[in-house]
């Protein structure tokens, strides 16, 4: 075998040095555009890997936004991209055309107990069981997700530090805002309800994690236990 037909297949390479491991490792922020594109090819040719022929490819294209103006014709012309790989290629164009063309989301934001009343009043004010929420907020006190932690019986709906938290954390939240509903339509919070949110609220100082409010729904009615001062 003659020097110049071999070739260092990717999986040979140290682990430090195979992009799916780089990219469990260290994320994707951390891999290089031939790596990036490599993943995306997912394999090379009998004289390549996956690595040097990214490389070539993007260095004949003249980068991502040369590659991207290719045709699929002009694609399939590159040595070692046949019709499998020229369409990959273009799907990864396209999906980040799509994504560029999206209008950011419009997040809502909450600067008082009443956002939270119109957010979820009409949603939770006819539930015949107790339902508790969580409100994810940013530190520009905007909803990131509004997440269903439990539900439960008539008149009560049990809650774990852990679960709530959980959630919270999954979202990277900065703070979080408590919901649960009456079923009987009275918001008027039980001594349980403000023993849960002074608890909740004592774990959330723990975490880094600020409970704002917690906000009790009845029918077409609502109390903010920090309007109430138990926050």
């Amino acid at each position: 075998m003659a020097v110049e037909d071999y070739k260092v297949r990717i999986k040979d390479l140290p682990p430090d040095l195979m992009p799916r491991e780089r990219m469990a490792v260290a994320g994707t922020s951390a891999l290089n555009n031939s790596e990036l594109l490599a993943l995306v090819l997912g394999s090379g040719t009998r004289k390549e890997n996956a690595l040097q022929m990214s490389a070539r490819i993007l260095a004949g294209a003249g980068g991502w936004r040369g590659l991207a103006a290719l045709s699929l014709d002009e694609l399939e012309g590159m040595d070692g991209i046949g019709p499998a790989k020229a369409c990959q290629i273009k799907a990864l164009v396209e999906i980040s055309r799509r994504i560029r063309a999206e209008a950011p989301e419009e997040r809502t934001s909450i600067r008082c107990p009443q956002d939270v009343s119109d957010l979820v009043m009409e949603e939770m004010r006819y539930l015949d069981k107790e339902h508790f929420y969580l409100l994810a907020l940013n530190t520009k006190n905007q909803v990131l997700a509004k997440v269903q932690v439990s539900v439960g019986s008539l008149n009560a709906s049990p809650v774990h530090p852990r679960e709530v938290f959980k959630e919270a954390i999954r979202r990277s939240s900065a703070a979080i805002i408590l919901i649960h509903n009456h079923p009987s339509g009275d918001p008027t919070p039980s001594r349980e309800d403000m023993e849960v949110t002074k608890r909740l609220a004592e774990a959330g100082k723990l975490l880094g994690i600020e409970v704002f409010d917690h906000i009790i729904i009845g029918d077409k009615r609502y109390i903010s236990l920090k309007e109430k001062g138990v926050l």
